[in-house]
């Protein structure tokens, strides 16, 4: 096992970080996944690709989004300057759409014309079945039945922009299961079908791929901070399911070592198995939807149900780099219950005006702690996943509300 970080890490095997990651999959999507890598490495070094996805991202996301001082929240606090990068004033609400424009770019440069995706909290989903709308393409989105539950505002917004959402009945009817039945279509329909996987999961090139769409995050916040402040943030914070707004915070800062990078997992109801979905707490190495890396699992490495009050978080692995920076110790993960998220969740509403997702709440409660430990002249950098709207039925109910 990995006792000591390695900068270079992620360039001494193709589709490794340390010794998780790889290419685990069924013979028949192999073709599929050589292609993408191949027709991927090219998109890296085309100008002319890159000009466009910047172009849209500019155009139709909205980045750079803003990095914003949390005034109230840094006075209640009473310690640290807290900052938020602030992926909620993106398109459609979060992160998920800097990874599913790229992602749709490389399906128009293979050819296909219809995409699929898995969604826990709906937002990856209404990413994808907004860019196939822009670029008129097919679109299928698997989404587990308690998913869909709690999350109908976002089914809606999916079907109105023309996907169809597929509830998944199967095992806890969330984002495991969810995957599990895209993973399935994808094999079935792999010739004229690209897969858009939504987090930093599932076998190479996906986990190196969405980390490289999403690392914009990181990489505007660190000229941010710069331009700001005069320094880089003494620590970012961002909640990990399975872990994408949080590695593409992450990435620009990996080399700045006097950086804090503070990965925050769903710890639900208690440490109880089934109660929670912090994966690199409670995890084991194995290997699950096409990659080695840290599962909730049985000593027998079955993969054990999950719980989380964020359905974006309600995962029961993580992405294998998160792993690697985990055990390399480059990485600190720590874990939130669905209580304090909650009371994050109102605490930034009350005090900012800023509703942020349940997922992004688990941050915000971390936030809180740090910010008291490290003090005033530190500053905390949050990364705002996306924003709660999505959220509000589900909060309502939890506390007693009827709307």
């Amino acid at each position: 096992m990995v006792t000591t970080f390695d900068l270079n890490y992620d360039q001494k095997r193709p589709g490794f970080f340390g010794p998780f990651g790889g290419r685990y999959s069924p013979e028949v999507l192999i073709p599929a996944l050589d292609e993408l890598e191949s027709i991927y490495n090219e998109c890296r070094q085309d100008a002319e690709f890159q000009a466009e996805l910047q172009r849209l991202s500019s155009e139709y996301i909205g980045r750079p989004s803003a990095l914003t001082l949390a005034p109230r929240l840094t006075a209640e606090w009473g310690g640290a300057t807290v900052y938020l990068k602030r992926e909620d004033l993106n398109h459609t609400g979060s992160h998920k759409l800097n990874n599913a424009l790229g992602q749709v770019l490389l399906t128009l440069r293979m050819g296909k014309r219809r995409v699929i995706a898995e969604t826990g909290a709906g937002q990856h989903g209404v990413a994808t079945a907004t860019v196939a709308a822009r670029f008129g393409l097919d679109c299928t989105v698997y989404m587990g039945t308690e998913d869909v539950r709690r999350q109908q505002l976002n089914v809606f917004r999916m079907e109105l922009l023309g996907a169809e959402v597929v509830p998944v009945e199967s095992g806890t009817g969330t984002l495991k299961d969810a995957t599990n039945e895209a993973m399935r279509d994808w094999a079935r329909n792999v010739d004229d079908t690209h897969y858009i996987i939504g987090s930093v999961i599932g076998p190479h090139p996906f986990p190196m791929m969405v980390r490289d769409f999403h690392s914009v995050i990181g990489m505007e916040a660190r000229e941010q901070m710069l331009a700001r402040t005069g320094r880089l943030p003494d620590a970012v914070v961002a909640c990990v399911g399975g872990g994408s707004n949080a590695i593409g915070a992450f990435h620009a800062f990996i080399p700045d070592l006097q950086v804090r990078l503070v990965g925050v997992e769903a710890g639900g109801r208690g440490d109880v198995g089934g109660d929670n979905s912090a994966s690199i707490t409670f995890g084991q190495i194995g290997y699950f939807h096409g990659t080695r890396s840290l599962y909730i699992q049985a000593d027998s490495g079955q993969i054990q149900n999950v719980h989380s009050v964020s359905a974006g978080l309600d995962y029961p692995g993580v992405g294998p780099e998160h792993a690697y920076l985990a055990v390399s110790g480059r990485g600190e993960y720590v874990r939130v219950s669905d209580d304090e998220a909650i009371a994050a969740f109102r605490e930034m509403s009350r005090l900012e005006g800023i509703m942020p997702a349940l997922e992004s709440s688990h941050a915000i409660a971390q936030a809180r702690r740090l910010a008291t430990e490290l003090g005033p002249g530190k500053s905390v950098l949050i990364c705002l996943s996306g924003r709660g709207d999505k959220d509000v039925a589900e909060v309502a109910r939890l506390l007693g509300r009827e709307l």
